[in-house]
C-alpha cells in the first residue's frame, strides 16, 4: 500500500494482499481521492472550464455527477432511501453536468455528505451479498456489485479528469 498526496489531499493505495472487501473499499477510496486530485489548487472558474466543444464537460461537473452516482447507488438502491437526486427532483441525471454557475464549495459539499453516505452504508452491510432493488436496471444488485460499478464509474470519469486537467494548466498525471 502507498500513500501519495497532493495539496491538502491523500490517496492511499490498495492493499496487495488484503480481502475482498477490504481491496474493493481501498480502490474505490483511491478513486474518489484521484477526482479530488484533479481538482485540487483550481478556481471555480477553472473547474467550471469547458472541455473541447461542443461538449460542456468540466471538472466541476464530473465532480456533481459522482455525487449522483454515490447517492444513487448505495443510499437510493443499496439504502432504499426515498430521497430525489441532488440536482434534480426529476431524476434528471443530466442535470449535474451543468456547472455553469455552480461553486467548488457546494459541489464538493454535496459529494463529500454522499461519499460519507456511502461509505456508512457500506461499513453498516454484513456482507458485499446484500441485495436490493436498482429500478433503473429492473432488477436486483449485489452491494459488491455496486462497488465495482462505482468504481469504474470513477475510473472513466477520472480519465475524462485527466484531460480536462492537462487542458488546463497543464497538470498530468496522478
Amino acid at each position: 500500500m502507498t500513500t501519495e498526496s497532493a495539496g491538502s489531499v491523500e490517496r492511499i493505495g490498495p492493499p496487495v494482499r488484503g480481502g475482498e472487501r477490504e481491496t474493493l473499499r481501498a480502490f474505490l477510496d483511491y478513486h474518489r481521492a484521484t477526482l479530488a486530485m484533479k481538482c485540487e489548487g483550481l478556481t471555480d472558474e477553472e473547474l467550471r472550464r469547458r472541455s473541447a466543444p461542443p461538449s460542456t464537460l468540466t471538472l466541476l461537473g464530473l465532480v456533481r455527477h459522482m455525487a449522483e452516482v454515490e447517492r444513487t447507488w448505495f443510499r437510493r438502491v443499496i439504502d432504499a432511501e426515498d430521497v430525489p437526486l441532488v440536482w434534480s427532483d426529476e431524476g434528471d441525471y443530466q442535470v449535474a453536468y451543468d456547472a455553469r454557475t455552480a461553486s467548488r464549495e457546494e459541489a464538493f459539499a454535496a459529494w463529500r455528505t454522499e461519499v460519507a453516505h456511502a461509505r456508512r452504508i457500506e461499513a453498516a452491510a454484513p456482507s458485499l451479498d446484500v441485495t436490493a432493488h436498482a429500478a433503473r436496471w429492473g432488477e436486483d444488485v449485489s452491494l459488491r456489485l455496486v462497488m465495482h460499478h462505482v468504481t469504474l464509474e470513477y475510473a472513466r470519469h477520472n480519465g475524462h479528469a485527466d484531460f480536462l486537467r492537462e487542458a488546463i494548466d497543464g497538470t498530468v498525471g496522478a
